[in-house]
C-alpha cells in the first residue's frame, strides 16, 4: 500500500503496521526530529489520567504511548489493530495487557473508560466518524477525549517548507532506517489529505463530543484536540 485515500482497507493498513513494528517507535524518533517525545509528554498532560481511573489508548502500537498512563496509577488498556504491533509490544512490556482491536468497532463495553486517547492513528481508520463515535461510546459520562495527530501547518511558508519535507527529504530518510519505506510513504501521503484542525474539531463534535477544543503543536505540524462526554 503506496498510495494514501480516506478509503482505507483496514487489513492492508494493519499489514503495513505489521511490516515496520520492530523498528516503529525508532523510525518515528529519527523522522520527526525527535519531537515524537514531546508530542507523547503533551497527550499525556492533556489526559490528567489519575491514579486508579481507566483509560483506553487506541492506536497504542507497541505500548510506548502508554507508560507515561501507568506511571500516574491508572489502569491503562492499549488497544491495537496490528497484531505485529501486538507482538513487538507484548515482547517488550509483557506487563502491559495489549489488546486487539477495531477502532470501528471497540470490544468494549458502554462506559468503561474515564477517559480515552488516540496518537497518531485516526487517519488510519477507515470510518473516522464512526471511530470517533465508538470512541464516545465506551467513555464514562463527563469523561474526556483526546486525539492527537497530524495536521496542518498554520503559517503559508512554513508549511510549503514541510509539504517539502515530507515528500521529498522523508522517503529517503524512511529507507534508511526503516524495514518498510514505502509504509512511509503512505504515511506522509495521508498526512497532506488528512482534515485541518477546525475541520477534526468539527467531526468530534459531530460524533457527540462537547467543550471540543484545540492546539496546535511544533506550528501546527501536530494539532490536539480535547472534548468531554456531556452524557
Amino acid at each position: 500500500m503506496t498510495r494514501a485515500s480516506l478509503d482505507k482497507q483496514p487489513h492492508e493498513v494493519a499489514s503495513m503496521f505489521d511490516d515496520v513494528a520492530a523498528n516503529y517507535d525508532l523510525t518515528n524518533d529519527v523522522l520527526s526530529l525527535g519531537q515524537d517525545r514531546r508530542w507523547r509528554r503533551e497527550v499525556a498532560e492533556a489526559v490528567g489520567a489519575r491514579p486508579a481511573e481507566r483509560v483506553l489508548d487506541l492506536a497504542a502500537g507497541t505500548g510506548t504511548s502508554s507508560l507515561p498512563f501507568t506511571r500516574t496509577g491508572a489502569y491503562v488498556v492499549p488497544c491495537d489493530f496490528s497484531l505485529g504491533m501486538l507482538r513487538e509490544g507484548k515482547r517488550r512490556h509483557p506487563w502491559l495487557p495489549l489488546t486487539a482491536g477495531d477502532a470501528t468497532r471497540l470490544p468494549f463495553r458502554d462506559g468503561s473508560f474515564d477517559a480515552v486517547t488516540i496518537s497518531f492513528g485516526l487517519r488510519n481508520v477507515r470510518d473516522t466518524d464512526r471511530a470517533l463515535r465508538e470512541l464516545h461510546r465506551v467513555t464514562k459520562p463527563g469523561g474526556r477525549v483526546v486525539v492527537c495527530e497530524f495536521s496542518h501547518p498554520t503559517w503559508a511558508p512554513f508549511r510549503t517548507v514541510y509539504e517539502e519535507y515530507l515528500m521529498r527529504a522523508l522517503p529517503p530518510v524512511a529507507r534508511a532506517v526503516s524495514s518498510n519505506p514505502d509504509a512511509y510513504v503512505y504515511l506522509a501521503e495521508s498526512i497532506q489529505s488528512w482534515p485541518d484542525q477546525a475541520d477534526l474539531a468539527a467531526m468530534l463534535q459531530r460524533a457527540g463530543w462537547s467543550k471540543v477544543a484545540w492546539r496546535s503543536l511544533s506550528g501546527g505540524i501536530v494539532a490536539l484536540h480535547r472534548g468531554t462526554k456531556s452524557r
